[in-house]
């Protein structure tokens, strides 16, 4: 892999961390904030039914999880099992894919109100 494929992935990984860290905190707290204040599962899911901030918010949250899992896999099978190459390449991609496919499928079934 070239310099700046590498330089590339750092910084997407870098960049969809502090992305993750920020989604995770934003979560916590809301969910906290509701538990506290006694909203069960069901009111939860009633207020996020339909609310495109919260879809946006957490389709970023999505992309995060998306793009920067497979990177570090990817660095994870690279140094501890020496796989290289194109075949290590369209693996993760595919990690990244149905990371993305699923946890849309997850955004949609909450935004939507039913089974996705």
């Amino acid at each position: 892999m070239n310099i700046r494929t590498q330089v590339l992935l750092w910084g997407a990984q870098r960049i969809s961390a502090m992305v993750l860290a920020l989604c995770l905190v934003v979560h916590l707290v809301t969910m906290i904030y509701a538990v506290r204040n006694g909203l069960s599962a069901a009111e939860i899911l009633g207020r996020t039914r339909g609310n495109f901030a919260w879809t946006g918010f957490y389709m970023l949250f999505v992309a995060a999880v998306a793009v920067h899992a497979p990177i570090g896999l990817r660095t994870m099978l690279s140094e501890s099992l020496g796989w290289r190459g194109r075949s290590l390449d369209i693996a993760v991609l595919t990690v990244g894919i149905l990371l993305a496919l699923w946890g849309g499928r997850a955004v949609y079934a909450v935004f939507s109100g039913g089974a996705a």
